[in-house]
């Protein structure tokens, strides 16, 4: 039978070409947790702790896929976002810890503006982490959920019925929609924004797996579904309503620019843990909040 210690010996020469040392002692441990059900505390304690065979074969095929660059979430066909379980798979990007600080910041607007109860709408919703996120710490608010991929709303519908909350998922597409809508209070998107020139500096389990429509955009316009979303939270933001966006770090600037061009004012550009450009938040109307 193998050990803990020979399971990591195995993926650590299998895995140096892809994922450098952290990166690979975290992966480890994930998958021999998930296959174990041994802790990853004791799992570090207790190297010499022998596997079953079945779940040395497992590990084996988890390692083959890891190998190929697969990321580890669709391997696995989970995640976690902001606490909450995720299922993931090919048709969603896989949930972000950047994204997570976008929901935070949400949840501290809505806080400090003192609503009590609205209406969301989480723009290429793709695995649903976001909307789910926000309903399951909104339970007062009605949320949305919209997105191109037939495929991803299926996905995010099973997120929400595994999270127990109640959202309305819609089949549109933001550059070209075809239903009408309501006002929101509040409109968040996580949209395409990767350029080709980024995809050179991507790693390949990102380019190579996850969905590209909800990654590229044409490197003539990398504003392209900020200006569609802008334009219709121009029409369908309540007055006083909060826009919020994640961005290319590479054009802070130019998405508060463009935001400001169409008549939304206290745009704050915010950075993520790791000091990059990433968040935007703004307002259609300022009269009603003071921060």
């Amino acid at each position: 039978m193998k050990t803990i210690k020979d399971v990591f010996d195995s993926f650590r020469k299998g895995l140096e070409a892809i994922y450098d040392t952290n990166e690979t002692e975290a992966l480890i441990l994930l998958v021999i947790n998930e296959v174990s059900n041994i802790s990853k505390a004791k799992i570090k304690a207790f190297p010499e702790l022998e596997l079953t065979n079945e779940q040395t074969e497992q590990l084996k095929s988890i390692l083959g896929e890891l190998k190929t660059g697969k990321p580890v979430q669709y391997i696995l066909g989970k995640t976690e976002f902001y606490g909450l379980p995720f299922n993931v798979n090919s048709s969603v990007l896989i949930p972000r810890p950047e994204t997570e600080e976008l929901v935070e910041w949400v949840l501290e607007s809505v806080g400090s503006g003192e609503l009590a109860a609205g209406s969301i709408l989480d723009i290429g919703t793709g695995s649903g982490c976001i909307a789910i996120s926000l309903k399951k710490n909104l339970h007062a608010f009605k949320v949305s959920a919209m997105d191109i991929s037939i495929d991803a709303l299926q996905t995010a519908a099973g997120n929400a019925k595994l999270n127990e909350v109640d959202i309305l998922f819609v089949d549109d597409d933001i550059l070209n929609l075809k239903s009408e809508y309501p006002k929101f209070e509040i409109i968040i998107s996580n949209p395409p924004y990767v350029t080709m020139q980024d995809k050179t500096q991507m790693h390949t389990n990102v380019t190579d797996f996850e969905p590209h429509t909800a990654l590229f955009v044409p490197e003539r316009d990398p504003l392209i579904f900020y200006r569609a979303i802008a334009d219709f939270a121009l029409n369908n933001l309540n007055s006083n309503g909060l826009l919020f966006f994640e961005i290319n770090e590479n054009y802070g600037k130019e998405t508060v620019e463009l935001l400001a061009n169409k008549g939304f004012n206290n745009i704050e550009l915010r950075k993520d843990m790791s000091g990059r450009d990433r968040m935007i938040r703004c307002f259609l109307n300022m009269s009603a909040y003071c921060y």
